[in-house]
């Protein structure tokens, strides 16, 4: 894994005209499985990169940003290329503006960035085969158990 604060990461909306960049790496990735995230992507589950807002940079574009529902009843704000209105980040209620979930397959490289755990997985499809040595849930799990030391260090800074 590259050095927290010298990682440079891009990313962008299908059409081009929105593009960001990641000046450090992730706090965490989660992979969900539970059916809000099935049904909001149109996959099997959602894999979204945790991280500091203040640490994703605009390249170019202007996006929207919509109010939708979420299943803890709270909401989520997600953040749209106006233009091919790909989802490329959002902030759920209970973390606030501070800190934004990217989505992984909008990285330029989205395999830098594998999941380092697999949350809801009672719901997951069976189809889905989890990889081993991958921590796995079938609910949410315990920051304090699962996240590295640093990340939570990131997390309590916010």
């Amino acid at each position: 894994m590259n050095d927290i604060d010298s990682v440079t990461l891009d990313g962008g909306c299908t059409c081009g005209r929105l593009r960001y960049r990641l000046t450090r790496e992730p706090i965490f990735v989660h992979c969900c499985h539970c059916r809000w995230c099935q049904r909001e992507t149109g996959a099997a589950f959602a894999l979204n990169a945790m991280i500091e807002s203040s640490c994703v940079s605009l390249l170019s574009g202007d996006p929207v940003q919509l109010e939708i529902p979420s299943n803890s009843g709270k909401g989520q704000k997600v953040v749209r290329c106006p233009s091919c209105q790909i989802a490329v980040w959002s902030h759920y209620a209970g973390a606030g503006d501070a800190l934004s979930f990217v989505r992984v397959g909008t990285l330029d490289n989205p395999d830098t960035q594998p999941p380092d755990i697999h949350i809801y997985t009672a719901s997951k499809q069976p189809w889905v085969i989890l990889p081993a040595g991958t921590p796995a849930f079938e609910g949410y799990y315990p920051r304090s158990e699962q996240m590295p030391a640093a990340s939570l260090q990131r997390l309590a800074e916010l």
